[in-house]
């Protein structure tokens, strides 16, 4: 059990020791990790200077958005707004959104999906496939740079084991250890859960085309001689692509080249979209070959039906409706383009800034080409030692996601700060080297 259940348990417990009776096994299991949640709030109080923890994208210290929607705010009419939307979603959205995963994913042609069911936005539908498909003991195999909710979502709540491989294997992602590891899963218990997580939170790497069709070929082979898989897309930074990776979601790639592989897509508006607190997101399935797809997926529809019906009920009306809106606009993908464009010359200015060999003592950058973060080794510091001398003496958040690693999202730092916030970052390792 997490020490931080522990401590919560015993603190229950003190506090009225028939309560902590009443507590179910997973009741017990919870606890609030002290993550990126923990760190991006202690930065939003300290981080006066820069704030390179948020998972959202600013500039001039105020959100992105797209005018396509917030100048038609009030024009919505009551219906759209105060009804409540069906379980499923609002049914022109789900068709609007199938449309955009079709254009944006010109692979999936001819094959068989689901319509994309609505979700509060992405963990939510984390949590319902984690409901579907994986019962205790299974195994969840991800990098071992990987959101760290995906623990509470996979493992404390269903009890799974996440099994982790290296992410990267010199400059790439490292596709021999993923496949490795699906392969030793599967053996132990004939089916794994996989979670493709691109862009990857927090490395910022997408594979390239050509890495991904390596995957995709691997996974066919494990999956042909017997092993089921879950094949789970997080493609939470979908579109927000740098450099020489995939322009799909991979989601594409896997969709019915086996019998035995399951594919589901994860994706959201929130940050598609740049609506990061309308949470509004999808879960889609594509039909495994030789599948019986109309029926498959109509009754895997229910069934996620069902599990909404019987947590949230359903999902927001307003914000639905805002998006469905937004997808119709002619102006949209110009929009989209321009938010992303802001975010494309960052990227190209860290690059430009890490390739220098000064820094490279005292930090080395991860390969990444997308999204909205990337990742640094610290050398001759912990990481999170160095996370709170940079909050406290220089008024700048980070998020350590490793004992070695901290996490930069560029998406919120302005262009012409980024090389100030790396010499800083130079500076203060030589400092708690120092101490």
């Amino acid at each position: 059990m997490n020490p931080l259940a522990i401590e919560l348990n015993e603190t229950i417990s003190e506090a009225s020791a028939p309560v902590f009776m009443m507590l179910s096994k997973l009741g017990q299991e919870l606890y609030m990790p002290k993550g990126i949640i923990t760190q991006a709030a202690q930065a939003k109080e300290m981080a006066h200077k820069y704030n390179a923890t948020l998972g959202i994208a600013t500039s001039g210290g105020k959100p992105f958005y797209l005018p396509c929607i917030y100048d038609c705010i009030d024009t919505f009419q009551p219906e759209e707004l105060f009804s409540y939307a069906p379980t499923k979603g609002v049914p022109e959205l789900r068709s609007a959104w199938k449309e955009k995963l079709l254009r944006d994913n010109p692979t999936l042609a001819g094959k068989t999906l689901s319509l994309p069911i609505v979700t509060n936005a992405l963990t939510h539908g984390l949590s319902i496939a984690a409901d579907l498909f994986c019962s205790e003991g299974d195994f969840v195999v991800t990098p071992d740079k990987f959101w760290g909710n995906y623990r509470l979502v996979f493992s404390v709540r269903r009890g799974a084991n996440i099994s982790t491989f290296k992410t990267f294997a010199g400059i790439k992602f490292n596709i021999d250890g993923l496949l490795e590891k699906v392969e030793e899963c599967g053996k132990l218990k004939g089916k794994v859960v996989l979670i493709l997580n691109f862009p990857n939170n927090p490395a910022g790497y997408t594979p390239t085309a050509e890495e991904a069709a390596y995957l995709a070929e691997g996974l066919k082979k494990i999956a042909d001689s017997g092993v089921k898989l879950v094949c789970i897309t997080d493609d939470a930074y979908f579109g927000m692509f740098y450099g020489d990776c995939l322009r799909e979601s991979i989601f594409s790639l896997l969709s019915g080249i086996s019998p035995n592989i399951l594919t589901v897509k994860l994706d959201a508006a929130t940050k598609e979209l740049f609506v990061w607190g309308f949470r509004v997101g999808f879960i889609t399935f594509s039909a495994p070959a030789e599948a019986n797809g109309g029926k498959l997926l109509q009754a895997l529809e229910k069934k996620v039906e069902g599990l909404i019906r019987g947590t949230v009920s359903n999902c927001p009306l307003p914000s639905q409706s805002m998006v469905l809106r937004a997808l119709k606009h002619p102006y949209l993908t110009e929009q989209i383009s321009e938010n992303v464009a802001i975010l494309s010359r960052r990227a190209a200015k860290v690059k430009e800034i890490v390739a220098h060999p000064k820094y490279h003592d005292r930090f080395t950058a991860y390969p990444f080409n997308s999204g909205y973060f990337l990742c640094i080794k610290i050398e001759g510091a912990d990481a999170e030692e160095l996370r709170l001398y940079l909050l406290e003496r220089y008024a700048i958040g980070v998020i350590s996601a490793s004992s070695t690693d901290i996490r930069i999202a560029f998406s919120s730092v302005e262009e012409e700060d980024l090389e100030d916030l790396f010499n800083t970052m130079y500076n203060a390792i030589g400092e708690v080297r120092a101490r």
